[in-house]
């Protein structure tokens, strides 16, 4: 199957956002999915999912968020990161995918890792009516509590005197960067998002614990309690990954996910009335 591998960039305040995007040479009307890589990595930490996702039939957006890689191509510096300020960099993404005269607006997939999972489940909270599934892998939910406490990774600090600057291993972030998070309920927010979620989480994960997936898919279970009867019956599923840390680097991990994430996709194809069908040749179940 022959698939193109496309740089893409737009902009956001005056920033610009660079990017690549996967998907079949042939087809119209293809789907959207955005893939939003964690805190310090960039976009090819979730090129190999973006390519399972074209080989499928989807038109998949990779991205690196600004000021948000340690190594990365878009604009922007870290002091001025925020959990909000790449929630911006994703809406600008999601824009700039609708456009393209060759995807589908109305079936529109978030697919976020640890940072850029709590920021794809605000956006996807923010915009429930345009997202049509969300794909949560090892979600930085506890990052509002991390900041409350001063222990952002591998930074410490006051919560009450949080410093102009202060360096997370080789990345120095501004003082914003905890203070816009103080006052956020993740699980809060997340309930306005009543569509089909997939959460995937290690159970060894030290840096984010397994408890904040546990209580999102229940956060999400009791939202869609209250939209199915309108909207139709809706999935919220967590997966375990045993002997997975924070991020799955293992090719056995990423295949243990990419195995849950394309049985999520079928399942969910066969019980929605949208009229996109993924390949089903290239569905295979790993767990």
């Amino acid at each position: 199957m022959s698939i193109t591998r496309t740089a893409f960039q737009c902009t956001r305040d005056g920033l610009t956002i660079r990017g690549v995007e996967y998907r079949r040479k042939i087809g119209n009307r293809q789907p959207i999915v955005i893939l939003s890589h964690e805190f310090m990595t960039n976009r090819l930490f979730v090129a190999r999912y973006a390519k399972m996702f074209a080989e499928l039939g989807y038109a998949a957006f990779t991205y690196d968020f600004c000021g948000g890689c340690v190594v990365g191509s878009s604009g922007g510096r870290s002091e001025d990161m925020t959990v909000f300020t790449e929630c911006r960099d994703l809406e600008a993404v999601m824009v700039y995918a609708r456009s393209r005269e060759y995807t589908d607006e109305h079936h529109i997939t978030l697919l976020g890792c640890s940072q850029g999972g709590l920021v794809s489940g605000l956006v996807a909270a923010r915009h429930p009516e345009q997202i049509e599934l969300l794909i949560l892998l090892y979600p930085a939910l506890s990052i509002p509590d991390d900041a409350r406490k001063g222990t952002m990774m591998l930074s410490k600090f006051d919560p009450k005197a949080i410093p102009e600057t202060f360096r997370c291993g080789p990345m120095v972030l501004g003082r914003e960067y905890a203070a816009s998070v103080m006052d956020l309920d993740p699980f809060e927010s997340l309930g306005a998002y009543r569509g089909n979620v997939l959460l995937l989480h290690g159970d060894r994960d030290k840096l984010v614990p397994l408890s904040y997936s546990q209580r999102a898919a229940e956060t999400y279970r009791r939202a869609q309690e209250e939209a199915t009867e309108r909207d139709g019956p809706r999935s919220a599923r967590l997966v375990v990954i045993p002997g997975a840390g924070h991020i799955f680097l293992k090719p056995a991990l990423q295949s243990r996910a990419m195995g849950a994430i394309r049985s999520f996709l079928l399942e969910t194809s066969e019980t929605s009335d949208r009229d996109h069908t993924i390949n089903s040749e290239h569905i295979l179940y790993m767990f």
